[in-house]
């Protein structure tokens, strides 16, 4: 009897789920047919989410804009993003308040709704992106790089490159293509797009271009070795055709930053703003939660937190900045690392490779966490590193302990790890102002505290 009625509350979850999948897909067409707003579509394997959060900010400025609530960029997500609704979660009597919301804007008239949508959109399975495009057609669409993520679904990464392409190729005429110019993998793509091509990125061809990158230091008077605690941020100029401008993004460091500024700004051309505008705007850009933030730690340390997710591209990226920052005489450089999911065959391969990075990138110290990162440590020690400077954890909680009492003043830590790593918990343990984790740190929403009790 037991087993009877689980499998009928088993399958009545899932069907429920489904059903609700289906109407939110109906319901957000019907509302995007009846208010034609622009649609920005936003995919890649890395830098989504900070490309979001600048094109909103830059549009913003000027035009009634939504992005997308939290991470919601599935099939479910996409959809509340258009009725402008939260997921409720379980309750049957949330849902009935959000198909209850989207019913009113197909039969009321809303002044107030957005004229242009920022849509994430997520890609985990083949398959996923032609699920969106039918639910939302985009005009303009940004693909920020390709790389191996996810791989346990797609295989290989030709076939993430086909899934992602899916977006461009669906642009209209009238539209805008705007890409990574410094990903190969992603102007391959740009053969498949009838809309006109924007590019962005470092490299000399790019339409628009960033150069003169700099680290800034909230006290330029004190001797250059002594700064990495006042690290204040980024500054760099923009060009497009033959205008440019100064743009300081602050509180961030790493070009991922910058990326996510460039396609903002090659977003905002595209809708008539000029590169002054863009710089004004992009001045109050504030890197979300996780992505390679500076927050004080204890002991008169500095975390670079990017906790919000981990790739081979984005740790590879991480590593180089913390490479780059000086330190005063006698600090050490910490990197705290986490798992990386969902990489399927190539997972040794690219965690071992990880290793030698995190030794070629002159790191004193490396923690790992997790069962697969033991292939970063074995990978590190490989290279030349010793191993009386590696250690690993099975939780992060516990790695978090460890680090306390290991770090000293003027101490660097980068702490990075994929999604299931919880790896924010070691930044909660070690910063300076735990109270304001809720504000600094990605995933402190109760949904994540409900799922960490259960």
């Amino acid at each position: 009897m037991f087993l009877l009625f689980y499998y009928f509350f088993y399958f009545f979850i899932l069907n429920m789920k489904k059903l609700i999948q289906l109407k939110l897909k109906i319901l957000a067409k019907i509302i995007l047919a009846k208010y034609k707003p622009d649609i920005i579509g936003i995919t890649g394997s890395v830098g989504k989410t900070s490309s979001k959060e600048a094109i909103y900010t830059v549009l913003a400025s000027k035009f009634s804009a939504r992005k997308n609530i939290k991470n919601y960029n599935n099939e479910i997500g996409a959809p509340l993003t258009v009725i402008g609704s939260e997921s409720p979660g379980k309750s049957i009597l949330g849902w009935f308040f959000v198909f209850w919301k989207a019913l009113k804007l197909i039969l009321i008239q809303d002044k107030n709704y957005p004229k242009i949508l920022i849509l994430e959109m997520g890609v985990d399975r083949p398959g996923d992106m032609d699920y969106l495009n039918k639910i939302a057609k985009s005009k303009t669409g940004v693909l920020t790089a390709i790389g191996p993520v996810h791989l346990e679904f797609f295989g290989t990464i030709e076939n993430i490159q086909k899934e992602k392409g899916k977006l461009i190729e669906a642009l209209p005429k009238s539209g805008w293509a705007v890409l990574n110019y410094d990903d190969k993998k992603v102007m391959r793509i740009a053969r498949l797009s009838k809309a006109k091509i924007l590019t962005y990125g470092f490299n000399s061809g790019a339409g628009v271009r960033a150069r003169e990158l700099v680290f800034n230091f909230s006290n330029l008077n004190e001797p250059k070795e002594s700064m990495a605690g006042k690290l204040a941020g980024i500054s760099f100029k923009i060009s497009h055709n033959n205008s440019s401008a100064n743009i300081l993004l602050p509180n961030v460091i790493g070009r991922a930053a910058v990326y996510a500024a460039l396609s903002a700004a090659a977003v905002g051309i595209a809708y008539g703003l000029n590169l002054t505008e863009i710089a004004e705007a992009l001045s109050e850009f504030k890197s979300p939660t996780g992505r390679m933030n500076l927050i004080p730690g204890i002991k008169n340390t500095l975390i670079i937190d990017d906790t919000y997710n981990s790739s081979p591209q984005s740790l590879a990226s991480a590593l180089d900045m913390l490479n780059k920052i000086p330190l005063a005489s006698g600090a050490r450089k910490f990197a705290v690392l986490g798992d990386m999911l969902e990489l399927g065959s190539v997972s040794e391969e690219e965690h071992r490779k990880a290793g030698r990075l995190v030794f070629e990138s002159g790191i004193d110290k490396l923690i790992v966490v997790g069962e697969r990162s033991r292939d970063i440590a074995g990978g590190a020690e490989k290279a030349g590193m010793l191993p009386d400077n590696i250690f690993h954890f099975a939780a992060a909680g516990d790695a978090g302990k460890f680090i306390q009492d290991r770090i000293n003043e003027g101490d660097l830590i980068l702490i990075k790890g994929s999604q299931g790593m919880r790896m924010e918990k070691i930044v909660k343990e070690i910063m300076s102002e735990p109270l304001r984790a809720k504000e600094l740190l990605v995933r402190q929403g109760e949904e994540w505290i409900a799922a960490r009790n259960a």
